[in-house]
């Protein structure tokens, strides 16, 4: 579902969506496809986008509609998992190339860190009034 009230919002103060992105700590590509409704904005997420925009999150805030997308003809996850229709023990990573799995976990270190370097700055601003 798109973020209408978010996306006029965000054009009536003048901000680009890279400026918003930027803020939030993700880049313009994620960002767009948060406000097109394509990827949930986390609470975490609104509550930064309301700050930075400098209205009350009501003013923004529209409800994610769940999707669930199932794809069993995927190679990654149609692994054998299934036994006539009997969930085995088995786990859904053995054919998961290596590779993958590093760069993954770089991308999770990476994330950790850029998360401390916030929080360090965070600190460093004035709290905001309620």
């Amino acid at each position: 579902m798109q973020k209408e009230k978010l996306r006029l919002v965000r054009k009536q103060k003048g901000y680009t969506q890279q400026q918003v992105a930027d803020f939030i700590a993700t880049d313009v590509s994620n960002y767009s496809r948060k406000e097109s409704g394509d990827v949930r904005i986390v609470k975490d997420e609104w509550d930064k986008i309301a700050h930075f925009l400098d209205v009350p999150l009501e003013e923004i805030y529209e409800d994610e509609e769940a999707t669930i997308v199932i794809n069993n003809d995927h190679p990654v996850f149609n692994d054998r998992s299934y036994s006539a229709g009997v969930i085995t023990t088995q786990n859904n990573y053995d054919n998961i190339p290596g590779a993958i799995i590093e760069n993954l976990q770089n991308y999770i270190t990476l994330l950790r860190e850029e998360n401390e370097r916030l929080k360090e700055e965070l600190k460093g601003l004035p709290k905001r009034e309620k």
